[in-house]
């Protein structure tokens, strides 16, 4: 029986790539997205995909989506969480619901389908059914570093690395990863903030090709990539760049409370002990 997958905001841009690269490698794929664009990737796969169109930042639909695939298919083995888009403002013309649906649809779109998944994954470990699930959530360069202009994007992005790290940890014991990728790419969320950088070559390598990305996305969910977890991966054209986390730098420690008019030096010095951090996107 083939492995299964389900790839969320798979209509379009990068999340359309992954389906149709999934597909190409022999699995069953659940299209999701909330309008006929799902319908028309199924379309191009065939008997070996279905479209859901619930919306992945709602509990009942989160649950929905992944009884699409065991309803259909009869297993899950991969869930790819990919949907979002952007509402960029400066933080000072930021707006509240400009902040609450970006946050909701990245972090709580999310959370909802990987806690529904991971319930059925615990389940079947339970049961004593071999599990090598695998779990590709999408952060990007703005959780990485930052991006000006995209204060609730890139605070969403940073919050789904803080997720992957905990799922990582978490769900081990029953057979599950947990990854994320930092991809770049031509979608609609980029085309028209990075006109310049995202459009296509008259000939040669198009790098900013969403399809470019999908081969890893791939790999992260094959059963070869079971001794992967809780790591971030950059991916272009190309490039695919091990991203590391926050790691204990320098340190000072003394066996009293600090003395404020110590701790400024006291920093200065480990300051100087230290690498600098990559700029934020668009800063300077």
């Amino acid at each position: 029986m083939s492995r299964v997958a389900i790839v969320t905001g798979a209509g379009r841009g990068l999340g359309r790539a992954h389906a149709l690269a999934f597909a190409a490698a022999g699995y069953s794929v659940v299209v999701n997205d909330l309008d006929d664009a799902a319908s028309a990737v199924v379309t191009e796969i065939g008997a070996q995909a279905v479209a859901n169109r619930d919306d992945v930042a709602d509990w009942d639909g989160a649950a929905r989506l992944v009884d699409t695939a065991l309803d259909t298919f009869g297993r899950l083995d991969v869930l790819v969480n990919n949907a979002g888009f952007v509402r960029d403002r400066m933080l000072v013309n930021l707006g509240e619901s400009e902040w609450d649906d970006v946050v909701r649809v990245h972090m709580k779109g999310h959370f909802a389908p990987l806690r529904h998944a991971s319930a059925y994954w615990r389940q079947q470990h339970k049961a004593g059914h071999p599990v090598t699930a695998r779990v590709i959530n999408t952060t990007s360069g703005a959780g990485l570093l930052g991006s000006v202009g995209q204060g609730n994007y890139s605070a969403a992005k940073a919050g789904i690395l803080g997720l992957t790290f905990v799922a990582a940890a978490e769900l081990d014991r029953y057979g599950v990863t947990v990854n994320a990728i930092a991809p770049a790419a031509r979608t609609r969320m980029t085309a028209d903030t990075f006109a310049a950088q995202m459009a296509a070559p008259v000939d040669g390598f198009d790098a900013m090709a969403p399809e470019n990305v999908s081969p890893l996305v791939v790999w992260l969910g094959s059963e070869d990539a079971g001794d992967v977890t809780g790591r971030v991966f950059e991916v272009d054209g190309g490039r695919i760049c091990l991203a590391d986390g926050w790691r204990r730098g320098p340190t000072v420690e003394r066996e009293e409370r600090w003395p404020v008019d110590e701790v400024g030096p006291a920093v200065r010095a480990l300051l100087d002990k230290s690498v600098p951090p990559e700029p934020v996107y668009g800063a300077g």
